[in-house]
């Protein structure tokens, strides 16, 4: 298998452009019965290749077959050719008989739609083609094919003509804008400043600022070329995103990226090895070659050779950086490619800024702490952090797909045997590596195993089933009340009601009822979506408001769910002119948001009327209730009118 393997991933990295652009397949379908069809994909394998067909005694090698999109359509049997493969002693599989095709080649794939037949459907041809000892995947192509008799499916109202985002009946509200980035560069200088507290950065410090100040010609040049390499810090950070930008990737994608189940476990997974590379177990660094190329160049002269200190510094660092950088960029990836950006901005400026003040003012170098175990202790305390917060991961990715591994009460737990496990380390109970009996705990540590032990106190209520398991100042980290062990918690307390997770059902109730639709737009893992209806939607009135007045719609834009096939939409061409498939039940409330009211972040919420016209300008999270209140009591009156 570890051979197969290596084969595979060198051959993609040499042979990719084959794999893309010499294999293509033209195909076909033809009905065979109301729900059975016979699909015929034809294409030529160029001279010296061959397609690999059914092989199922070959350990690692998978047999040719077709995947689809939607899971109403399933294969009735294998693919079938319509002439007889061949068979050769293939040396990639130890001299083994296996079945292959070669030149002109006609593959069939007989299949069952359940429920309505779609006009097209896409498919993609999953296999392997190999030349001598070269092994290549088949490209990852969408094909779409039309189906005899199949329905067309619409947009399926994703764009409402009636909703004029820019002139609501009512006048209140929050005019739809761009949100402040003011917030991510706050946390990215944060993160930054933190970064500066670690044992690869603290050090260097001193050392650099008095290279400047000892080997520069004159004060004067010495403070010019501290200046210089802090800006080269920062703008080395600020540049890293910029291939973000150069992919053209909408909000959207930063939305589903960070709402992703898998991208959520790849998260939480790196998070634990950076948080065990912290606490001191092994080191994570790049490459020595990278660092040893750029430290060579950073003996040329003027500003390049500053540019290249710079940029060594930046790749030394990044044992300790990476980890807080990381954190960094997963927080913020939902803000999309700008909101990286500023991030990483504010990043850079922290780390650089030091540099700079201490090459205008070296005096204030002799009030500089001096290195020493403190630095470890910073390290270590982080790590008991970074596993916090993978364990956040891990229950976004939980939410998301409800498997319940990770329910409130289980979630707080682990947090309190973390809070714990920092609390022992801080009063040297817990050794970890380079730690030492008899070592000295100083007052910053015992202050953090206080502070460590407060808030395992603080989070204990959340374990139980009383009125004090709403933990306020954690709504919308931890995982929401109704996400319980307690089987008869609900989310939505007092609303029961009035919530429909589907907007055609909630559109009819609404007209039936002739009660406005109050649109929740919201995400599994959405933490200011649970912050609004722990905190928000529990007041009295806006509970009553709600529930006399309004049919609540919400609707989740990270759901995975497939949608039936006659709500799904292939190449739906968006406001912007990109192109996506609708599949999911997620795709459709995201799209649905995007189209109608210019915003792709949640929480929003949106009052429409009967004929969906909008009765005030949405708003996002709003936890003073009062406000929201009288958001809402506006939109009864313009329902009124």
């Amino acid at each position: 298998m570890k051979k197969i393997f290596l084969l595979v991933l060198v051959s993609s990295l040499c042979f990719f452009s084959f794999s893309q652009d010499s294999l293509i397949w033209k195909l076909a379908s033809k009905k065979l019965n109301d729900s059975t069809y016979q699909l015929s994909a034809k294409s030529i394998v160029p001279k010296g290749w061959h397609l690999y067909g059914i092989n199922k005694n070959i350990e690692g090698l998978e047999s040719i077959k077709f995947s689809f999109q939607l899971e109403n359509i399933k294969a009735v049997d294998e693919v079938s050719s319509s002439k007889k493969a061949e068979t050769i002693k293939d040396v990639l599989f130890e001299n083994k008989e296996v079945s292959v095709y070669t030149n002109d080649v006609e593959l069939k794939q007989n299949i069952t739609i359940k429920g309505v037949v779609p006009a097209t459907i896409k498919l993609g041809i999953v296999g392997f083609v190999a030349k001598e000892t070269e092994l290549v995947p088949l490209a990852e192509t969408q094909y779409e094919v039309a189906l005899e008799g199949g329905i067309a499916t619409s947009a399926n109202n994703i764009k409402l003509a009636s909703i004029d985002v820019k002139n609501p009946i009512s006048q209140c509200g929050d005019k739809i804008e761009k949100g402040s980035l003011w917030t991510v560069f706050l946390l990215g200088l944060v993160g930054g400043f933190i970064a500066l507290f670690t044992p690869c950065m603290f050090p260097m410090i001193p050392v650099t600022v008095s290279f400047f100040t000892k080997r520069s010609p004159s004060r004067k040049k010495g403070i010019q070329n501290g200046l210089l390499y802090g800006f080269f810090i920062f703008a080395i950070y600020a540049l890293a995103s910029t291939p973000f930008h150069l992919l053209n990737l909408n909000s959207e994608i930063f939305n589903s990226i960070s709402t992703s189940p898998t991208l959520n476990i790849i998260f939480f997974i790196i998070f634990i090895i950076f948080s065990i590379a912290f606490f001191g177990y092994f080191e994570i660094t790049l490459p020595h070659s990278i660092a040893g190329k750029a430290d060579s160049k950073s003996s040329l002269g003027s500003s390049i050779g500053i540019f290249f200190m710079a940029l060594t510094l930046v790749i030394v660092s990044f044992s300790c950086t990476g980890v807080i950088l990381g954190t960094l960029l997963v927080g913020t990836s939902s803000g999309g490619a700008w909101a990286l950006t500023v991030g990483m901005s504010g990043f850079g400026i922290a780390l650089g800024l030091p540099f700079a003040l201490f090459a205008i003012f070296p005096n204030w170098l002799e009030n500089l702490p001096k290195s020493g175990g403190w630095l470890d202790t910073v390290k270590k305390v982080l790590a008991f952090v970074e596993v916090a917060l993978a364990l956040k991961f891990l229950s976004n990715a939980d939410l998301v797909s409800h498997w319940g591994l990770l329910k409130r009460e289980v979630f707080i737990a682990l947090w309190i045997i973390v809070c714990i496990g920092l609390a022992l380390y801080a009063f040297g109970k817990l050794k970890l590596p380079h730690d030492y009996v008899g070592q000295k705990i100083s007052t910053g540590r015992k202050s953090v195993g206080i502070i460590a032990i407060l808030f395992a106190v603080y989070l204990a209520p959340g374990l139980t089933k009383t009125k004090y398991a709403n933990l306020t100042l954690l709504s919308g980290i931890v995982p929401p009340l109704s996400y319980s062990i307690y089987a008869d918690e609900t989310r939505f307390k007092g609303l029961e009601p009035n919530v429909i997770n589907d907007y055609d059902k909630a559109l009819a109730m609404a007209k039936a009822q002739h009660k406005p639709l109050l649109i929740d737009f919201t995400g599994w893992a959405c933490a200011n979506c649970r912050r609004m209806e722990e905190q928000v939607w529990t007041n009295e009135d806006v509970a009553k408001i709600i529930r006399e007045h309004f049919i609540l719609v919400s609707l989740y834009v990270d759901d995975k769910a497939k949608l039936p096939v006659e709500k799904t939409t292939m190449n739906y061409k968006t406001k912007d002119g990109n192109i996506k498939d609708i599949i999911t039940i997620g795709d459709r409330y995201a799209t649905f948001e995007s189209e109608n009211f210019d915003q792709v972040s949640q929480p929003l919420y949106a009052m429409l009327d009967n004929n969906e016209k909008l009765l005030a300008f949405p708003v996002g999270a709003t936890f003073d209730a009062k406000k929201y209140l009288a958001w809402l009591e506006c939109g009864v009156k313009g329902f009124g009118k």
